[in-house]
C-alpha cells in the first residue's frame, strides 16, 4: 500500500491531507446517522514534507565545475566586463562569425518544411502565406503561431524537407522579413525570454541554411542581430521567471558562447545559470513542473540541440546536462497511450507517435517508462492492452503554467492502438484551426474525463493561460487488490478544488483489473466539514470518446456499446448510486478531440448528469471489454 500527499508542483507545503473515508470503502453509514447522510471521514495523519527551496536541486547534485580562474571570469562576466576583454584582454575583438558547424539529431516536420517552400507556415494545421505575414512587434498572432515564428523553430522543419541547398533561399527570405520588422532587441512576442533564446539556438544550430548564401547584407546583418540577441539574453534571462522560458534563454546563452568567438566568459555565466534553471523547471522524477507534455519533449528537443553545439566545437558539456536529458525521457514515455502518441494534458494535443519517437531516438536515451510520476502527477497502469493515465496532481502554478487546465482526477484510457476515453486537449493550439474563442474552453474542467459540479471549474481558469484559486492538495493512494485471475490495481485519489465553493471533496478511485478487461469507477462526493450543507447541487460525469468510437446507448438509459475503431466492443455501465436526490441520467452527448496536429474532430461524450445533495453521494460505474 502507498499514501502520497501531492502539493502544487512548486514543492509549498500543504496545508492538510484532503479528507478520505475512513469506516467503509462503500461509504457504510454509521451507527446513529440519519438516511441519506454521508459521513466525514477522519483525516489521517498530516506528513510534515521538508519545503525544498526548488523542484530539483540539480546544481548541488552536480554542480557545474570550475577552478579559481574560471569562476573568477564567470563574476567578471556577470558584472559586465566584456568576453573578448576576458578571454584575450591584450588583443583587438575578432570578426563575428560562427565557430562551428552543428550537427543536430534532431529532425523537424517534413510536411511543414515542405509547406514552407511552398510558400506558407503550416502551425496548427493553419496555412499562413509567407507574403501576407507581418513579423512587427505591433502584429498579434495566437501564442502558439508567435511561439512557432519567433522563435525560428521552422528552421528544423525547412532542414528536414529538401537539401540544403534547395532550402537556403526560402530560409533567406523569412530571415530577410524577421529582420527587417525586428531591427533592434526591444518589446513585443519576438522578444520574450523563450522565444529569443530557442530563436538564438536555431540560428546557431541552423547557420548553414541562413549564413551561407549569396546575400553578403543579410549575413552582416543576422550576425549583428545573433550578437545583439546573445547581449539582451545576457541581461533578460537571469531575470526572467522560473520554467521553461528561463531554460530557453540561458541555452541560448550558453549556444553563444561555444559558437561566436571568445565565447569561453559567457559560455561559463551561462552554464552555471542553465543547471540552476533546469532545477527551477523539473520535479524530483524528470517531470517538468508546467505538467504540459510538450513542454517536457520541448526541454529533450533543447539540450539534444544544446549538446550537438558542444560537440560540434568538442567542448565537455557539463555532467548535469546529460544526468537531466536522461531524467526528462521516462516521465515522458508515461504519458505514451498504445499508438505511440501523447495524452491530451495541460491543453495539448495528443502529439503524434512519429514526432516523440523521432525526439526521443535523437536524444539517445533508451529507457522504459516511469510507472509511478508521483511527483509529477499522472499515474499509469499497463494490463494487457489497456492503458490507464490519471491525472492525481494539482494543476501547475501559474509562474509554471503554458496553457493551464483545471484537469484534476481526469483520466484517459486506451486498448491497443484506439482511443477509448480522452480528454479533449487542444487548448494551446487554439488560433490554427481550432477557433481562439474556443481555447479558454478547452481549459475548462467539463472537457475533462471527470466529474464537474455545478458547471464550475475545479481550478478557475484565467486569461492568458493562467490559474486561480482551486485545488490545492490532492491524496493519492496506490495499491494492488484481490482480482478474478489476476491481481488488479487500484488508485484512490481525492482533490479539494470544490471545498470551499460547495463544501465537498471529490474522491476518484479506479480499479483496472489485472488482465486490462474490466476499469472499475467510483466517484464520490464528501463534505468538508462535520455538518454538511444542506440543499442539492448539480453534477456532471463527463467520459470522453476516442475518435471514431461509435456509441449505442442501452434501452434502460443505464448503459451503453462502445464500438471502437478496430472492431473491439467495450460496455458501459452505471452501477448503483447514491445521490440521494433522485435518479441520475445516461446520455451520448456531442464533444470535440484535438490532435497532435491541432485539427479538431468531432466526437462523442458520455455524461452521467443529477442532483446530489450537499451531504455527499457516490456513483459507481464499469467499463468492460466484452469482444
Amino acid at each position: 500500500m502507498m499514501a502520497t500527499l501531492l502539493r502544487t508542483p512548486a514543492g509549498r507545503r500543504a496545508d492538510a491531507l484532503v479528507e478520505r473515508v475512513a469506516d467503509n470503502p462503500v461509504l457504510g453509514l454509521a451507527n446513529g446517522a440519519e438516511p441519506g447522510t454521508i459521513q466525514r471521514p477522519q483525516l489521517a495523519p498530516e506528513p510534515q514534507p521538508e519545503e525544498p527551496s526548488r523542484a530539483l536541486a540539480l546544481s548541488d547534485m552536480i554542480a557545474v565545475q570550475a577552478g579559481p580562474g574560471e569562476a573568477l571570469i564567470r563574476l567578471a562576466y556577470r558584472i559586465g566586463v566584456p568576453g573578448h576583454a576576458l578571454a584575450a584582454p591584450f588583443r583587438r575583438p575578432p570578426p563575428l562569425r560562427v565557430l562551428a558547424t552543428v550537427e543536430s539529431p534532431n529532425r523537424g516536420d517534413r510536411a511543414a518544411g515542405t509547406a514552407l517552400r511552398a510558400g506558407h507556415f503550416l502551425i496548427h494545421g493553419a496555412r499562413l502565406p509567407i507574403a501576407n505575414l507581418d513579423f512587427a512587434p505591433a502584429a498579434r498572432h495566437a501564442p502558439g503561431i508567435e511561439r512557432a515564428l519567433h522563435s525560428f523553430s521552422w528552421l528544423s522543419d525547412l532542414a528536414a524537407s529538401a537539401p540544403r541547398a534547395d532550402c537556403i533561399v526560402v530560409a533567406e527570405r523569412i530571415t530577410t522579413q524577421w529582420l527587417h520588422a525586428n531591427r533592434a532587441p526591444g518589446k513585443g512576442p519576438a522578444w520574450e525570454v523563450e522565444h529569443a533564446g530557442l530563436r538564438l539556438v536555431a540560428w546557431l544550430v541552423h547557420a548553414p541554411l541562413v549564413l551561407a548564401g549569396h546575400d553578403k547584407t543579410l549575413k552582416s546583418r543576422l550576425l549583428s542581430a545573433i550578437a545583439e540577441t546573445a547581449a539582451w539574453l545576457d541581461k533578460k534571462a537571469p531575470r526572467a521567471g522560473a520554467g521553461f522560458g528561463q531554460v530557453a534563454g540561458w541555452a541560448g546563452i550558453v549556444a553563444a558562447g561555444l559558437l561566436l568567438p571568445h565565447g569561453k566568459p559567457r559560455r561559463l555565466f551561462g552554464e552555471a545559470g542553465l543547471v540552476k534553471a533546469l532545477g527551477d523547471m523539473v520535479g524530483e522524477d524528470g517531470g517538468v513542473l508546467s505538467r504540459c507534455p510538450a513542454a517536457q519533449l520541448d526541454a529533450i528537443r533543447l539540450l539534444t540541440d544544446l549538446l550537438a553545439c558542444y560537440e560540434a566545437v568538442d567542448v565537455s558539456p557539463p555532467p548535469a546536462l546529460d544526468v537531466m536529458r536522461e531524467l526528462l525521457v521516462p516521465p515522458l514515455l508515461a504519458l505514451r497511450h498504445g499508438d505511440g502518441a501523447l495524452g491530451s494534458w495541460q491543453g495539448q494535443g495528443a502529439i503524434p507517435a512519429d514526432r516523440v519517437a523521432a525526439v526521443i531516438e535523437a536524444s539517445g536515451i533508451r529507457t522504459r517508462p516511469l510507472t509511478n510520476t508521483a511527483n509529477w502527477g499522472y499515474h499509469r497502469i499497463r494490463a494487457g492492452d489497456t492503458l490507464l493515465q490519471f491525472d492525481t496532481a494539482p494543476p501547475p502554478r501559474s509562474r509554471h503554467a503554458r496553457v493551464g487546465c483545471a484537469s484534476t482526477l481526469a483520466f484517459e484510457l486506451s486498448d491497443g492502438p484506439a482511443r477509448i476515453i480522452v480528454n479533449c486537449g487542444g487548448a494551446a493550439l487554439a488560433g490554427g484551426q481550432v477557433p481562439a474563442r474556443i481555447g479558454q474552453g478547452l481549459r475548462a474542467t467539463a472537457a475533462f474525463s471527470t466529474l464537474v459540479l455545478d458547471n464550475a471549474n475545479s481550478t478557475a481558469v484565467l486569461l492568458h493561460g493562467q490559474l486561480g484559486k482551486g485545488v490545492e492538495t490532492v491524496a493519492v493512494e496506490r495499491r494492488m487488490v484481490a482480482g478474478r485471475g489476476r491481481e488488479a490495481t487500484r488508485i484512490e485519489a481525492a482533490h479539494d478544488g470544490y471545498a470551499a465553493r460547495f463544501g465537498l471533496t471529490h474522491q476518484r478511485i479506479l480499479t483496472l483489473s489485472g488482465d486490462g478487461t474490466e476499469l472499475a469507477g467510483e466517484d464520490i462526493l464528501i463534505p468538508s466539514a462535520k455538518n454538511g450543507k444542506r440543499g442539492k447541487i448539480a453534477f456532471a460525469l463527463r467520459f470522453h470518446l476516442g475518435r471514431g468510437v461509435e456509441v449505442q446507448l442501452s434501452g434502460d438509459k443505464r448503459g451503453a456499446s462502445l464500438l471502437l475503431p478496430d472492431g473491439r466492443l467495450w460496455q458501459f455501465r452505471l452501477r448503483g448510486d447514491r445521490a440521494g436526490a433522485g435518479a441520475i441520467t445516461l446520455a451520448a452527448e456531442d464533444s470535440l478531440w484535438v490532435d497532435g496536429d491541432g485539427r479538431p474532430h468531432a466526437t462523442e461524450q458520455l455524461v452521467i448528469e443529477g442532483l446530489a445533495l450537499r451531504s455527499g453521494g457516490q456513483f459507481s460505474w464499469l467499463l468492460r471489454k466484452t469482444g
